[in-house]
């Protein structure tokens, strides 16, 4: 949804006629062992602007989004993972990021940046039923290396978990197992 036509330049038309437009296409087809088996991330370079009257919101515009998925071409690496300009690991190029220590699961804060995703949402209220420790804060990138366990969350891969990070290797934990079976459960009733 958009806000609609305009003339020349950036100021808001006093009258708005919103446009919407859909779009719709096949779902990706990811390798099968990617959700088994887990993923290769990688570390972007791009940092992530901060604005904070933006933070959250999935807009038009995610042309850092765009650049920083075009920092490679293998076809082995499914993601990469992308900080602000202060080394706060914010989300990836397509995801939301949930790390894993000593049984609590924290997500990064995205009160400066990033996205708020749906599947996020989701999978944050889905813990809270299940009474599991899942904390908004800021994470580093020593955080991430030192995580038992990474997973990636958007609304079309539900959960991925992670295997690497650059050189680091995880092995696909218990909690992404577990928000893949609360996921599917709840499907499941709707």
């Amino acid at each position: 949804m958009t806000r609609g036509q305009a003339g020349r330049g950036y100021a808001v038309p006093t009258a708005v006629r919103t446009t919407r437009i859909v779009s719709a296409h096949a779902l990706p087809n990811h390798p099968a062992d990617w959700t088994s088996e887990g993923v290769r991330v990688r570390r972007c370079l791009l940092v992530l602007a901060q604005q904070p009257r933006l933070a959250g919101a999935k807009t038009l515009n995610r042309l850092e989004n765009v650049l920083a998925r075009s920092e490679w071409d293998d076809p082995a690496i499914a993601e990469g993972l992308i900080a602000d300009g202060e080394g706060r690991v914010i989300e990836g190029t397509m995801s939301n990021v949930f790390v894993a220590a000593g049984g609590r699961v924290f997500t990064p804060d995205l009160a400066r940046c990033g996205v708020v995703g749906a599947q996020r949402e989701r999978v944050r209220e889905l813990l809270r039923r299940e009474r599991v420790h899942c904390e908004e804060r800021d994470l580093r990138w020593t955080d991430v290396l030192a995580a038992d366990e990474i997973f990636l969350t958007n609304s079309l891969i539900d959960v991925w978990a992670v295997r690497q990070v650059d050189e680091r290797t995880y092995a696909p934990g218990p909690m992404a197992a577990r928000v893949r079976a609360l996921i599917e459960a709840d499907d499941a009733q709707a």
